[in-house]
């Protein structure tokens, strides 16, 4: 794996090294050695996919609180997604940042979202699933959230949204420390 680093601290792309031949190719997805040699959480604690039906899909931004906070590994095992990162860490010099990039399935791509940031993606393509390595069980006491649209994030989602939870959608503004 090849471990990009973006401008949040903490946020990876992991892009997967291909061993090609005739049959296709082979590359390793997850690695807890090669994680903890960059300082990143390589705990499992659960594994979840969701599968969206149509493109401008819109899941996020999403969280957990202390003392419930998850790291997130996530990869496009089919179809794409504009995928977010909202540094939302207390005391973070880049709180309030984000980073955004396009996975797809075709490039194998994951994307490394440390605990204490916020996450969401917009479907690129119709029937796109997306694979997640959480490093924390699910704790709906402790889930928490932000809008998509929040003006202070300013994030720059490509397609107009076709589908979004009334949950998401209900989300409040981020706020600013």
């Amino acid at each position: 794996m090849i471990f990009k680093a973006t401008a949040l601290p903490g946020v990876f792309v992991l892009e997967p090294e291909r061993h090609e031949d005739e049959r296709g190719f082979f590359a390793r997805t997850y690695d807890p050695d090669e994680l903890r040699a960059q300082g990143l959480d390589p705990t499992v604690a659960q594994a979840s996919v969701s599968f969206n039906h149509r493109r401008g899909t819109l899941r996020g931004l999403h969280y957990q609180a202390a003392p419930c906070e998850e790291a997130k590994l996530v990869r496009v095992t089919r179809g794409a997604v504009f995928d977010v990162v909202v540094d939302a860490r207390s005391g973070s010099p880049t709180r309030g940042r984000h980073v955004a990039v396009t996975l797809s399935a075709e490039d194998g791509n994951q994307l490394y979202v440390p605990a204490g940031c916020a996450h969401g993606f917009q479907t690129l393509a119709d029937a796109t699933e997306v694979s997640y390595l959480i490093s924390a069980p699910y704790s709906a006491a402790h889930a928490r959230g932000f809008r998509f649209d929040d003006p202070t994030l300013a994030i720059p989602w490509p397609e107009p949204v076709t589908v979004i939870s009334a949950r998401d959608r209900a989300l409040p503004a981020f706020r600013v420390e």
